[in-house]
């Protein structure tokens, strides 16, 4: 049977003036387009996520956005959708964070437990954008003989994990390591922070650590 993917895309309260997720999403819809899986890409909205179930893989490329009341729905409105999000993780759903989904979901307080780590404002940074080497770290099947990964997009940094996320790739900044992708504690659950413009997905590096993580994630 030919797995299925739902990629959760920013919009509303989940994007922001400098993330294009729409473009992005679909380009990593595209990819697992060649990895024979069926994917679709649909926006946030607070009924978006009651089908979760439906999928084999769940991928969230989305933002922080706005989250005050008198903008795109009031928190109450966006509690079902939060709800389902973890129980299908609670399940033992495959879920796929990217980018800024670090940073996303504020108003789920189990989002970040959840994905293993946080984007933590004040604390989290990122130097200026610009060719990078991510390192395989750890003995992760993710990156079991994985080369670098060399790609222009940004460094994040100071990103804040949970206790007994597994780190399997990191970046160099001010002479430190950064851990920058890694598998959560709580579930099948894989964060990797690349992916800030479709420039990213052109790096034949990067799609190759995607391609593992949604395999790994897939148990193929």
């Amino acid at each position: 049977m030919t797995p299925r993917a739902l990629v959760l895309t920013g919009r509303g309260r989940y994007e922001d003036p400098w993330h294009d997720h729409a473009a992005t999403s679909h380009v990593v819809a595209r990819t697992l387009g060649t990895m024979g899986i069926e994917a679709e890409v649909r926006s946030l909205f607070p009924d978006s996520m009651g089908d979760l179930a439906d999928y084999d893989l769940v991928v969230v490329n989305a933002g922080h956005g706005r989250v005050d009341p008198d903008f795109d729905g009031d928190h109450a409105a966006w509690v079902p959708a939060h709800r389902a999000m973890m129980s299908f993780i609670d399940a033992g759903g495959a879920v796929l964070g990217l980018h800024q989904a670090a940073g996303t979901f504020a108003d789920n307080t189990g989002w970040g437990a959840a994905l293993g780590g946080r984007w933590v404002w004040g604390h989290s940074m990122h130097p200026p954008q610009e060719l990078a080497t991510f390192r395989p770290t750890g003995d992760h099947p993710i990156v079991d003989g994985l080369d670098p990964v060399v790609v222009d997009d940004e460094q994040y940094c100071h990103l804040v994990l949970e206790p007994g996320s597994q780190v399997f790739l990191t970046t160099r900044h001010e002479g430190t390591d950064h851990p920058v992708a890694w598998v959560s504690a709580t579930g099948r659950v894989v964060y990797d922070s690349l992916g800030h413009d479709v420039g990213s997905y052109a790096s034949p590096s990067r799609l190759a650590l995607l391609r593992r993580e949604v395999d790994w994630l897939l148990r193929r």
